[in-house]
């Protein structure tokens, strides 16, 4: 089995579930006993402050709660980007990694920035790699960029762009072909 953790899972064209089409997620986590990530282009409508007021000095009370997966919708997952990465308990890609609970209230200090998710995307054992076999998902390395991106809407088109020119047409595929 090889790990996609601190990968990007790119929804393909032909994945058509409505929580994963043209989403892409960061994996967090991803061994045999199953994967997890959050969906980082999916931005709700809802602040921080509103759901998480917690959270607020994190992330900031007039950022907006990201929609991270169906997985628990009511529970609250924070990616931070670390000043000190390894003081972090759960790194996933570079400086960048989960805020747990035990942390959360410590790591202010440390952090650059931070986005809360509501709610992840996960996978049991084996369930992941049979996607990827089946090419449900395209995988590319992620950037602290893409994490953090102030175009949330447009990341999907960009991450399969930057696979190159045998994926140009995907990435220029409007979210509706029929409209075309």
């Amino acid at each position: 089995m090889e790990t996609t953790r601190g990968r990007l899972l790119v929804a393909n064209g032909s994945l058509l579930d409505p929580n994963f089409r043209r989403a892409v997620i960061l994996v967090a986590d991803h061994d045999e006993d199953g994967a997890a990530g959050v969906v980082l282009n999916r931005r709700s409508e809802t602040t921080v402050a509103e759901a998480a007021p917690p959270l607020a000095p994190l992330a900031g009370s007039d950022e907006l709660v990201y929609v991270g997966g169906p997985v628990q919708p009511e529970a609250a997952v924070v990616l931070a980007d670390y000043a000190h990465p390894e003081l972090a308990e759960h790194l996933v890609l570079g400086s960048i990694g989960l805020v747990t609970g035990e942390e959360a209230t410590e790591a202010v200090q440390d952090i650059r920035r931070a986005r809360v998710f509501a709610g992840y995307a996960g996978w049991g054992p084996g369930q992941l790699d049979e996607e990827l076999g089946e090419e449900a998902w395209l995988v590319e390395d992620g950037l602290p960029g893409d994490v953090f991106t102030d175009d949330p809407v447009r990341l999907w088109s960009t991450i399969v762009r930057r696979k190159g020119k045998d994926f140009a047409m995907l990435a220029l595929m409007p979210d509706d072909p029929s409209l075309n």
